[in-house]
């Protein structure tokens, strides 16, 4: 039999569902649970031929060991499957928040960066499949479960991707140090995709000249940068304040 491991959340699965409902073994969901979305859930796994078991909250709580299940755990093929932007973007109903990451090698990084989009509810990290570290075993742990919860998207040529993000009206937001712009005076409530590089290197030549503008971090201390992950912390929770404040 096949490894299997666990994930959890709305987000996750349903995009197991669209993308590769054949990597599903089974999905359990909360007994008594019968709102829209769960309902969504039900149909789609259906129509898949799934299997799905009506489980009680504790046994949810200890299959994804948290609380924050959202009432839906799967068991699915441990083998990585290949995503692609367009799963990605294919049927979001909100405007579409990406995190783009050059060069990062340092996988206690990565995984810090996927725990930060989960907590901003960015639709995808995105990387290169050269020269960085990769989702490796290291990464996921430090991820706290955000790996299964936000798609990683590994890409041949980021500055390509970048370029068929613009063509599809996502704007394309590069963190630099030295950009006149900072990250306040910056319109973030339309489909945008940030893209932040390596602490020290920075993004790579190519990708800052693929970018449609450059900000900056105001910084106020004596240290010149700040962690990648704290900058994708920065940078993703500054556009979800401007999403939430936007009025409806």
């Amino acid at each position: 039999m096949a490894e299997t491991r666990i994930i959890h959340g709305f987000h996750a699965i349903v995009a197991k569902l669209r993308h590769s409902a054949e990597s599903i073994k089974e999905i359990h969901v909360a007994e008594g649970r019968r709102d829209g979305r769960m309902a969504d859930l039900l149909r789609a796994a259906e129509q898949a031929g799934l299997r799905v078991m009506p489980t009680s909250v504790a046994r949810l709580d200890g299959m994804a060991g948290t609380t924050r299940h959202q009432g839906v755990v799967a068991r699915i093929d441990a083998r990585q499957h290949h995503l692609t932007v367009d799963d990605v973007l294919e049927g979001l109903t909100t405007p579409p928040l990406l995190l783009v990451l050059d060069g990062i090698q340092d996988p206690h990084n990565l995984g810090a960066c996927l725990r930060v989009a989960d907590g901003a509810g960015a639709h995808a990290v995105i990387a290169p499949r050269d020269r960085a570290v990769g989702l490796n075993a290291t990464a996921i742990k430090v991820a706290s479960g955000a790996a299964d919860t936000v798609p990683y998207v590994v890409v041949t040529n980021l500055a390509r991707t970048l370029r068929e993000l613009k063509e599809r009206d996502i704007r394309v937001v590069g963190a630099a140090g030295d950009a006149g712009n900072n990250l306040y005076s910056v319109d973030q409530r339309g489909p945008l995709a940030w893209v932040l590089g390596a602490e020290g290197d920075g993004l790579r030549r190519l990708t800052r000249d693929t970018c449609d503008e450059l900000i900056s971090i105001p910084m106020r201390g004596s240290v010149e940068s700040l962690n990648v992950s704290v900058a994708s912390g920065v940078c993703l929770f500054e556009t979800l304040r401007q999403r939430q404040s936007q009025s409806p």
